[in-house]
């Protein structure tokens, strides 16, 4: 899930960028409001978290240009505590929400889970075969029996099936689940550790599996024919 975050706050937006990407999400910065404006022309986000007061451009002027538009991205706009006038304007321009500063990170997580399900179709659950992801209560089951996977087991599952039907390569996964951690150098290894213990977990083998091999490259869940 990719997530642009514009803020002028350095503070904020190095604290945000950390908890967001704790949480496996893939998340990409802006501290001025018209650049900000330009990565949303030039990329696909599922969120985007959009301060009021910006250099350059303001936030409702930012909202405004991509409503216009016709981008139907998800926004959390982020406000001054009690600007009342600002959270009409913003709602009124096609934000979706909206979060007074200061904020708990708690409570930020919960926005931005609830805003990305509504941006995908409003069904938290993923399929593929007998496999079943559900993100908002973190299980998963396997015809209909629940499997036990560790965090970061249930993020590669999560993510390759996000991407269903599109390769995804060792290192944009272990990128996306390791984060700022992740060491291409030392960790091809681990990866495909995790990847071994997460395909028996599934009760998949080799043969038969639901997350493809691409040899040289990475991994795939396949699309389902219609």
């Amino acid at each position: 899930m990719n997530i642009l975050i514009i803020d002028d706050e350095p503070y904020l937006l190095e604290k945000l960028t950390s908890v967001l990407t704790s949480e496996h999400y893939n998340v990409e910065t802006s501290d001025d409001g018209r650049k900000g404006l330009e990565k949303v022309w030039n990329e696909t986000y599922d969120l985007i978290l959009l301060d009021i007061m910006l250099p350059t451009m303001s936030g409702l002027e930012v909202l405004s240009e991509i409503r216009k538009a016709g981008v139907q991205t998800p926004v959390l706009m982020l406000t001054a505590k009690g600007d009342i006038q600002d959270k009409v304007t913003g709602l009124n321009l096609g934000a979706d929400d909206y979060l007074a500063k200061p904020f708990s990170l708690a409570e930020l997580l919960a926005r931005v889970r609830a805003l990305i399900r509504r941006g995908n179709s409003g069904s938290p659950v993923m399929e593929a075969g007998d496999i079943c992801l559900n993100t908002v209560s973190r299980e998963v089951m396997k015809s209909g029996e629940l499997l036990t996977l560790t965090a970061k087991e249930f993020a590669i599952l999560e993510f390759l099936l996000h991407n269903r039907g599109r390769a995804i390569s060792k290192f944009t996964l272990a990128e996306h689940v390791w984060g700022e951690d992740f060491d291409p150098f030392s960790m091809s290894n681990f990866i495909d550790v995790h990847m071994s213990n997460l395909r028996k977990k599934l009760k998949t083998s080799e043969q038969d599996t639901v997350i493809k091999t691409i040899r040289g490259y990475g991994y795939l869940i396949e699309k389902e024919e219609k």
